[in-house]
């Protein structure tokens, strides 16, 4: 199984169309382009996660002028999608057919593939104590917002998974970490690519 974009390259950069954050306030926040070959048989549905894996830890760093992130701060995940129970003959998702532009405080019910669910994103935790109208439930696609004072070039993964099974048990809500939990013992196949971002004036 082989996953592709015609958004980005793989390992190249993602242009500010796909990000939430862009030099100078909000970016597209379209998703990219996706499209997936060759599933293994047996594939009843997929499961597609968005996951940054160079998030700062220390988040009271992130957005300040009197400081930068250094490249060497530990790092972890921030889930910028998660979708489940795609069809087994889908084989693309369009640019901006799931998202397509800003939702402050999140997408109530966004579009996807027919049969699909989507779940929280990580902004939802991000801007729970924000006051400034982005407080929310963010379900689906939210794209690249890395801090402006990171000196770490942002990846961003797009896990594509084949299953055996035609639909998870999920509740409305659900996070990418339920998600990893209710596919063990379905996944037939993982293929994946990321893109890079980064909002620091020194990278861009």
């Amino acid at each position: 199984m082989r996953l592709h974009s015609d958004s980005f390259e793989n390992r190249g950069p993602i242009p500010p169309e796909f990000a939430l954050g862009a030099p100078g306030g909000f970016g597209g926040n379209r998703n990219p382009h996706l499209a997936w070959v060759d599933p293994p048989p047996g594939t009843r549905s997929f499961a597609l996660l968005c996951i940054d894996s160079d998030a700062p830890t220390d988040a009271s760093m992130a957005g300040r002028d009197d400081v930068e992130i250094p490249v060497e701060q530990p790092r972890t995940d921030f889930v910028h999608w998660a979708m489940v129970d795609i069809p087994a003959d889908v084989r693309e998702i369009a640019a901006g057919s799931c998202s397509d532009g800003v939702s402050k405080g999140g997408k109530r019910a966004p579009h996807g593939p027919d049969g699909s669910r989507q779940g929280l994103n990580d902004y939802t935790g991000w801007f729970a104590g924000d006051t400034g109208g982005m407080k929310g439930d963010y379900y689906g696609y939210d794209g690249p917002y890395p801090p402006p004072n990171d000196l770490r070039t942002h990846r961003y993964f797009f896990r594509l998974f084949a299953l055996g099974t035609d639909r998870l048990p999920l509740e409305a809500g659900f996070t990418a970490a339920d998600v990893f939990r209710a596919m063990h013992g379905h996944v037939l196949a993982e293929t994946a690519i990321h893109g890079t971002y980064s909002l620091h004036p020194s990278n861009l």
